[in-house]
């Protein structure tokens, strides 16, 4: 933890002495908020948008702050992220997984590294499309090889495309985005990657879709879908519905309900979420 806050700093500290701006030519909301995993995109999906507001020659970066509660379990994500050009982002995340019933605890540290390869987000009938790798860390691995996890670090890849339009139905502006990742992490790598079921990379289907009812409110849901590879307790997917305030291109607020399925073994894991981030 100690790590990634000192990394998230340096970025920071790089991003300021280098005079990182927030763009104006941009449109607000356009740099989108930042996932659980430090990725620019909604709140469990990376979506093909690169964080902040650059553009050009600049360089800018976002901070974010964020906790999910659900029934038996809470995460805190502390992350950041690097832009350049509004075509590259680079980003750290530190995890902190809270298993509320056991008093035990699960943390993982996320790198991401992401490219925009074509498109644009809202100037061509092509969709933004982006590539992007996670390399993921679980740092406290006793209880995942306990249930039958395979590793304790693995790395993850995925493309995403997204497509805002600003003048969709009802005369509103949407955004819809489509991503498939390949991976093998167990409820998100907080249980390690692979299992006694399954222990391969999976190509998995994410989505999210939403409509702005101002320029600066949005709501939507999100979908992801994840491996089932450990034995001892079926794995589902997530579904979230959100909203997100954007009172300027500096600040983000992210507000869901979440749905998580069975974690662990325990069952109907429903919750919220909320997230805090700052661009630079």
């Amino acid at each position: 933890m100690k790590a990634i806050g000192l990394i998230a700093i340096s970025l920071l500290s790089s991003v300021w002495v280098m005079t990182a701006t927030a763009a104006d030519g941009r449109l607000l909301a356009t740099g989108g908020a930042t996932t659980t995993e430090g990725v620019a995109g909604g709140g469990l999906v990376p979506w093909a948008v690169i964080s902040g507001y650059t553009e050009d020659d600049e360089i800018g970066g976002t901070v974010a702050l964020t906790r999910a509660q659900v029934d038996d379990y809470r995460l805190d994500v502390t992350a950041a992220s690097f832009s350049y050009q509004n075509r590259l982002e680079i980003s750290v995340a530190a995890q902190h997984f809270n298993l509320e019933d056991l008093g035990a605890e699960l943390r993982q540290q996320v790198f991401g590294l992401k490219y925009r390869v074509a498109g644009d987000l809202l100037y061509t009938s092509m969709p933004q499309i982006s590539v992007g790798a996670l390399y993921k860390r679980n740092t406290r691995y006793a209880i995942p090889e306990l249930v039958g996890s395979q590793r304790d670090s693995d790395w993850e890849a995925y493309v995403a495309a997204s497509k805002v339009w600003l003048a969709g139905p009802f005369d509103r502006t949407w955004l819809a985005n489509v991503t498939l990742r390949a991976t093998r992490a167990n409820q998100f790598g907080l249980l390690g990657f692979g299992g006694d079921r399954d222990d391969s990379h999976q190509i998995t289907v994410e989505a999210a879709t939403g409509v702005f009812l101002h320029r600066s409110l949005a709501v939507g849901i999100e979908y992801r879908q994840k491996p089932d590879n450990l034995s001892f307790a079926k794995e589902e997917d997530a579904m979230s519905a959100f909203i997100a305030w954007f009172p300027s291109k500096r600040v983000a607020l992210v507000g869901a309900f979440l749905d998580l399925g069975s974690i662990a073994g325990a069952t109907n894991q429903t919750g919220y979420y909320l997230s805090l981030q700052a661009s630079f």
